[in-house]
């Protein structure tokens, strides 16, 4: 009997959109199977209001994915984000009382005394990033197994939710006859998908900019040193643009879509555009850069909150591989100019690496975070062993 295919999904229950997306593990490479994706229901303000529908959102997208996978999945990695998640360092001490070598147990319980932060009761933990190790004193070490020391000290970033949120999520997607292998912080993801271990290395920031919230992830040395999420999101763009050209958010979200820019200057500006008026009322003309300045003054706004954090991680002179936009609000034009403005170095647009026979018509900004939901679901698979032998806080230094 041949083998049973090793599958791996990722799922993207994002407010506007759900994806989903089915892979194969075949001999350490990624082979894309299938997706879907239909209109999100059952979220109101970024939140889940109604899980019946939001587990039918998630089972209409599986569904669909598994037709075109041709194939059945029992489980995914479900990512989850918005202003409910927030990161913070923290750091854990472990002393041994006398010289030894440091084995892998040791490294796991530094990490866990790190991760022992106060959580509010509506608090869970999400994720842990280990960033690296002191020993007796010397710090930047990544791996100090086998090193003969006294004082082990883990210095992590750790990522928490709302419970309740969290909950939902999982709960909606067990309705859709789906185990959830794990749940992934979405910008984590994107940039799982999206870049490469040396650009980690050298410095980077990564913009998830979805339809209510935008998720960001700073790494340095390869180490994440920065989670956050803010309330500004594509849908604060189309908002402006309705009450600014006071005109219906449906109208408005075409407007945005057909005319706008996030930067003044790369469109002809003086053209005159068709603004629809309400029912009964004739439409009024207003030029493209009325719009455009809307548009600008939010993407602005929005970059200034990512430099406030690049600023507090202490990255303003090291994001040498600059700035990764993903969402569905990367796809305004100009956004990498703002982007750029702003931050002071170069942008681009965050696309999918690394999945074989990935798909021409999924190679955009929206479709990256699913995909590296898929691919993080692929490594899960390929580090089962090893988590075996893991249990427990160990398991988180090895998946992260």
């Amino acid at each position: 009997m041949a083998n049973k295919p090793r599958l791996a999904a990722g799922l993207d229950a994002g407010s506007a959109r759900t994806r989903c997306v089915i892979c194969v593990v075949e001999e350490g490479r990624i082979r894309f199977l299938g997706a879907g994706e239909v209109e999100s229901r059952g979220w109101v303000k970024g939140r889940i209001a109604d899980p019946a529908a939001m587990s039918e959102s998630v089972r209409i997208a599986t569904r669909e994915a598994e037709r075109n996978a041709q194939t059945a999945v029992e489980g995914v990695v479900a990512g989850l984000g918005g202003i409910a998640v927030s990161g913070t360092n923290s750091h854990g001490v472990y002393e041994f009382g006398h010289p030894r070598e440091i084995v892998e147990q040791d490294m796991g319980y530094a990490v866990e005394r790190a991760c022992r932060v106060r959580l509010e009761d509506d608090r869970v933990l999400l994720q842990v990033f280990p960033q690296d190790f002191t020993v007796d004193g010397r710090s930047g070490f990544h791996n100090p197994k086998g090193t003969r020391c006294s004082r082990l000290e883990a210095n992590v970033h750790v990522v928490t939710t709302s419970a309740a949120d969290h909950q939902s999520l999982v709960g909606a997607v067990h309705k859709a006859h789906l185990g959830v292998e794990e749940t992934v912080f979405e910008a984590m993801a994107a940039a799982y998908a999206a870049v490469l271990p040396d650009e980690r290395n050298r410095g980077v920031v990564l913009i998830d900019i979805g339809m209510q919230s935008t998720d960001i992830v700073i790494y340095d040395g390869d180490a994440l040193v920065q989670a956050a999420s803010y309330p500004i999101s594509a849908d604060h763009f189309t908002k402006d643009v309705a009450i600014g050209l006071t005109t219906s958010y449906e109208d408005a979200e075409k407007l945005k879509q057909e005319y706008g820019c996030a930067i003044l200057g790369l469109t002809a500006d003086n053209t005159l555009i068709e603004v629809p008026s309400a029912e009964g009322r004739p439409a009024r003309e207003t030029t493209r850069r009325q719009l455009n300045e809307i548009l600008e003054a939010r993407a602005e706004e929005l970059f200034y909150y990512v430099k406030q954090e690049v600023t507090a991680a202490g990255m303003e002179q090291s994001l040498l591989e600059g700035v990764v936009l993903c969402g569905g609000g990367a796809l305004l034009p100009g956004m990498c100019d703002m982007a750029e403005r702003v931050l002071n170095c170069q942008a681009r647009n965050g696309l999918a690496v690394g999945m074989l026979d990935w798909p021409d018509s999924l190679d955009n900004p929206a479709w990256t975070t699913v995909a590296g939901l898929a691919m993080y679901s692929a490594r899960l698979k390929e580090r089962r062993d090893v988590k075996r032998k893991a249990p427990g806080f160990m398991s988180l230094v090895l998946r992260s």
